[in-house]
């Protein structure tokens, strides 16, 4: 037997035992809107899709806070923001196109301008004429897109970890091409290791992998699961392009009221991105939390809510940039 015939023989018994260790079959709207989508949750027929959505605190607050997710995750995402907020504040919280309980859109296409138009069809859908917009991640990167697109609607813009600063890292290059790969489709559809969701769950949290409980790790992995969420995930990075997806060159537009939240140790998104946002957004200011990783409002939701609650009473007008 040559080398590489004993390689080859080697590979696929090793692709074989991930298959069978990793198998996980989609699971049906039904069953996961039982234990995820229970009030307040509504599902709201927006954009051509059933966008999973919870709209909770005052209704008549003048400026109501709508709140975008990152990749892979769900609206579940900022438990703890809405938690500290809705005694107070109208907090706006739905999965984005392919993600959560909304699941993908039947015509499959995806990009920051057709999530764009998914949020101010939601804010159409609520009679929202300007919102304080939030984001983290791909969030982060949507609410930049949106104000950027549609200025009249955006109040205050809050960025968490947020895309759109600069080039993506290496690993995210790295996830884009494997993403382009003709049998990852397959295997993406198909399995998903529990195991590796809680591994790359402790990486984002950086310091404090006990905030990586067992529920967090099963919500993740269960809605990842949800019907049509895995294909989404390559349709949405086979579409991915580079710069025409990102905003940096026309982040200095800005002139509005922009809190930027970092963790300190976040390895996707690192600190020089919020530097970057820092530095070219006019009415910006700047929160850093050394011991936190990229979903710092998750990790730490006490904490960092404060940040936003002195910005929402204090930051009524740009801060003039010296």
């Amino acid at each position: 037997m040559t080398v590489l015939a004993a390689t080859l023989i080697a590979l696929a018994a090793v692709t074989g035992l991930y298959i069978w260790a990793s198998w996980a079959p989609e699971l049906s709207f039904e069953e996961l809107r039982e234990r995820w989508g229970r009030p307040p949750s509504q599902f709201v027929d927006i954009a051509g899709m059933r966008v999973h959505m919870r709209d909770e605190g005052p209704r008549d607050h003048a400026s109501p806070i709508v709140l975008l997710h990152g990749n892979a995750l769900s609206l579940h995402s900022w438990d703890g923001w809405a938690a500290a907020l809705t005694g107070r504040h109208r907090v706006i919280r739905f999965d984005l196109p392919g993600f959560g309980l909304t699941g993908p859109p039947p015509d499959r296409i995806y990009g920051e301008e057709r999530d764009v138009q998914v949020v101010t069809a939601v804010l159409d859908h609520l009679a929202i004429e300007r919102c304080v917009l939030g984001g983290n991640s791909l969030g982060g990167g949507i609410a930049l897109a949106t104000a950027l697109l549609h200025p009249s609607r955006v109040k205050k813009l809050i960025l968490v970890d947020s895309s759109g600063a600069a080039r993506p890292t290496p690993k995210l290059f790295c996830f884009h091409y494997l993403a382009r790969l003709p049998m990852s489709d397959w295997m993406v559809r198909n399995t998903l290791a529990r195991r590796l969701v809680e591994g790359i769950l402790r990486n984002l949290f950086r310091d404090h992998p006990a905030k990586v409980t067992p529920e967090l790790v099963r919500r993740v992995y269960e809605l990842t699961r949800r019907q049509g969420n895995r294909r989404a995930l390559i349709d949405r990075e086979r579409q991915w392009q580079w710069p025409s997806g990102y905003f940096a060159h026309r982040m200095s537009e800005l002139k509005l009221p922009t809190l930027i939240i970092w963790g300190g140790r976040d390895y996707l998104t690192p600190v020089e991105d919020a530097k970057i946002f820092y530095r070219n957004v006019a009415g910006s200011n700047l929160v850093i939390f050394d011991d936190l990783g990229h979903m710092p409002h998750e990790e730490d939701p006490a904490r960092t809510v404060r940040a936003v609650e002195d910005f929402l009473e204090f930051s009524d007008t740009p801060r003039a940039r010296a």
